[in-house]
Parts: structure tokens; sequence; C-alpha cells
């Protein structure tokens, strides 16, 4: 091995050590208010598929530590707490349709996700049971709404 060569391999290994130096956020606050869930299997089947971007109970896999990936897991909770947080019902969450729609095009869970944890892939029918309880859970419990920018007026 030419000396550049091992010169070039140690700068890799030292930046991937100081990488794992920058400071991620992998805290799971305190549930505030848990959703009221309509049946224990409407809360089995999100905590399996959705709790651990969608709740302050996430469960942080060994390479959520590990830099560069610890960042997109992180940003992927950050982001998914966001959007849906089973864990701050008083907060605002996103309705009924919208995570109906995500779930029904298969958008959610993400496949990367999928991919580390098989387990959180639904079949046909745990995912309409899924969409059906949850359904009954915002109609019973509905999430704070969100705010909506108001839309500037044509013209205006």
């Amino acid at each position: 091995m030419t000396s550049r060569l091992r010169l070039l391999l140690g700068g890799l290994v030292l930046l991937f050590v100081a990488l794992q130096f920058v400071p991620v956020d992998r805290s799971n606050p305190p549930v505030s208010r848990e959703v009221r869930w309509d049946r224990p299997e409407t809360r089995a089947l999100a905590q399996r598929a959705c709790f651990d971007c969608h709740s302050n109970e996430t469960v942080w896999p060994w390479y959520a530590y590990v830099a560069p990936v610890s960042w997109r897991v992180a940003g992927h909770v950050e982001d998914g707490r966001r959007h849906l947080n089973f864990s701050a019902w008083d907060q605002p969450n996103e309705d009924a349709d919208e995570v109906e729609e995500v779930l029904r095009e298969g958008e959610m869970p993400l496949w990367d996700y999928v991919l580390l944890h098989p387990e959180a892939r639904l079949t046909g029918a745990e995912t309409e049971a899924l969409i059906e309880g949850l359904r009954a859970t915002f109609a019973a419990d509905p999430p704070v709404p969100r705010r909506r920018s108001a839309s500037p007026e044509p013209g205006s």
C-alpha cells in the first residue's frame, strides 16, 4: 500500500471517528398525553408499525448511534413526531384523513424502516384494521388541529 493511500485511509478513519462526536438528539420526552385508543388491537398495530417515529417511546437501535446514519434516523423521528405524535395528543397532530392517505398509499411506514424492522410491515388486512381503528380513535379523541397558513387571496 502506498503512503498516499495509507494517509487517505487514515484521514477517512479519523473523519469517521470525529463524526461520532457530532451530537444527535435521541431523547424520548415524557408522554404528555397519549391518545385514548378505541381498542388495544389498534394500539398494538400502531406500536408495531408507527411508534418508533410517531411517539415518545422510540426504541433507538444500535445504528442510531453511528454517524452519519444517526443523523438520518434522528431526522426521521423528529419529522415523524412533528406530524403525528401519539404521545403528545395535547399538541397539534395530523387528522385522520391524512393518516389514512399515507397508510393507503404505502408511504408509511417508510421503506427503509421496514427493511430494518420487518415486523413493522403490515399486511393488507392489518393496514385496513389500523386505518379503521385510527378513524374510530380520532373520532372519539380528536387530535388538536394543525394551524394551516392562510393562503393569499388571488390577485392580491
